[in-house]
C-alpha cells in the first residue's frame, strides 16, 4: 500500500517554472514506478512523465519533452516534477501515481494522490 500527497502547484505566468512534489508513505515506495498525469476540465487524464523504480527510464509526453523533468529520491521518499517554460496549455490538475513496472497508461496505475492545481496565465 502506498499513500501519495502532491504539493507545489499554484498560479504562474507563461514562461515561468514550478516544481511539484509527491511525498509517499509506505515502506515499498522504492519498488514502484511513478508517473505524473494531468487532467484539464472536460479532457481525459493524460500522461505527463514517468520514471522507473530506480530512477532509470524517464519518459515524457511529447508536449512536455524538453521542458519538464521527472526525478525521484527513494530515501525521502518523494518524486518530483520540475516544470519550466510553462504554457497556458499546461493548466490542469496534476496527479502522481504509483504502480509496479513502468507505464504511460493511466488506467494501469494502482495508487493516486489527490492532485494539485497548476494554472498558467498568458
Amino acid at each position: 500500500q502506498v499513500q501519495l500527497v502532491e504539493s507545489g502547484g499554484g498560479l504562474v505566468q507563461a514562461g515561468g517554472s514550478l516544481r511539484l512534489s509527491c511525498a509517499a508513505s509506505g515502506r515499498t515506495f522504492s519498488s514502484y514506478a511513478m508517473g505524473w498525469f494531468r487532467q484539464a476540465p472536460g479532457k481525459e487524464r493524460e500522461f505527463v512523465a514517468g520514471i522507473n523504480w530506480d530512477g532509470s527510464k524517464p519518459g515524457y509526453a511529447d508536449s512536455v519533452k524538453g521542458r519538464f523533468t521527472i526525478s525521484r529520491d527513494n530515501a525521502k521518499p518523494t518524486v518530483y516534477l520540475q516544470m519550466n517554460s510553462l504554457k497556458p496549455d499546461d493548466t490542469a490538475v496534476y496527479y502522481c501515481a504509483a504502480r509496479r513496472g513502468y507505464s504511460d497508461y493511466y488506467r494501469s496505475y494502482d495508487y493516486w494522490g489527490q492532485g494539485t492545481q497548476v494554472t498558467v496565465s498568458s
